[in-house]
């Protein structure tokens, strides 16, 4: 029998000041699909916004909780400070043209452990970056009118995380998650896992000066890693638990089932499964095209879409 493995990541999850800009620059500016729009299981009255590749495969899956008029947080330590994306070679000079068109705050192309990389921040100031890798992805991104498959996003490349001291969070990705040093560059450490061929990268920086971030607009509240089902998850929920971290129950996303713990270095980690996936509740042709309430919210569902922001899907 093989042994239960981490699969890198499996989605990632922010938080965004206004709905409608979020869903624009998203779905328009960097030519997402939105996969799945339903609310918050904790705050019914706030969406959640999935954004992916086709299906929304595990990898690929970008999610915002758009808590109107939030506020502005602050990045820093004690989270995920950068989300990279994946794009094939020879994009960036369209992306960055892209940008300066659309007005999309950016940098200079730079090199990072002979990757070249583009950053860039969404519209809450939520640090990005697209990295054409070293070994080719063959993932299929999703296209659009103006974003072709040969230049669009092909899914995550790797998230750093920003920790005051990184040997306690490094220990729980080789010890528990499995993965490997790969290179340091400075105080950036990179971690790799050979599980899979891509989405398998993280990045851990070191700034033992540095601030502890605020979570609101513009900073991300957590990284999910992916695990194949709910028996593999349960396995690593021991492993967790044997290192004595504390870690929740099992809990039911309707997508995926999840459980959460908050990593030495203060990030909160997700272990989520790939069942039962986007299409149970819609078929692909129509993911994200209905808004699609937790089962305990069906019943208030006129309540709720009345809360709801007015939201203009294209």
């Amino acid at each position: 029998m093989n042994e239960p493995q981490i699969l890198g990541l499996h989605h990632i999850t922010a938080i965004a000041g206004h709905a409608q800009r979020n869903y624009d620059f998203y779905t328009q500016t960097l030519g997402l699909r939105m996969v799945k729009k339903t609310v918050n299981f904790d705050d019914p009255g706030t969406y959640h916004f999935y954004y992916g590749d086709e299906q929304g495969t595990p990898g690929t899956i970008l999610t915002f909780f758009p808590w109107e008029g939030i506020g502005q947080g602050r990045t820093g330590t004690g989270m995920a400070t950068e989300i990279g994306y994946s794009v094939p070679p020879g994009s960036l000079d369209f992306w960055k043209d892209r940008f300066t068109r659309l007005h999309v705050p950016h940098e200079a192309a730079a090199e990072r452990f002979g990757e070249t990389f583009l950053s860039f921040t969404d519209p809450d100031g939520l640090n990005l970056a697209l990295l054409v890798p070293k070994e080719a992805d063959a993932r299929k991104g999703w296209a659009t009118g103006d974003i072709k498959a040969d230049i669009a996003t092909k899914g995550f490349h790797s998230t750093t995380l920003t920790l005051k001291k990184i040997d306690p969070t490094a220990q729980v990705l080789t010890d528990i998650f499995g993965y490997r040093l790969l290179a340091q560059e400075g105080n950036r450490y990179r971690f790799i896992t050979d599980a899979v061929p891509n989405a398998a990268i993280i990045d851990l920086l070191e700034t033992p000066e540095g601030q502890p971030g605020r979570n609101a607009a513009g900073t991300n509240h957590h990284v999910a890693f992916r695990v194949a089902n709910d028996t593999v998850q349960m396995a690593y929920r021991e492993k967790v638990l044997g290192k004595g971290l504390q870690i929740t129950p099992k809990i039911d996303r309707d997508y995926f089932f999840s459980l959460y713990f908050r990593e030495p270095g203060g990030v909160l980690f997700e272990i989520a499964t790939d069942n039962p996936g986007f299409t149970v509740d819609e078929p692909l042709a129509e993911l994200g095209s209905h808004l699609k309430l937790p089962k305990q919210y069906e019943g208030m569902r006129s309540d709720i879409e009345q809360s709801l922001p007015p939201l203009q899907q294209y």
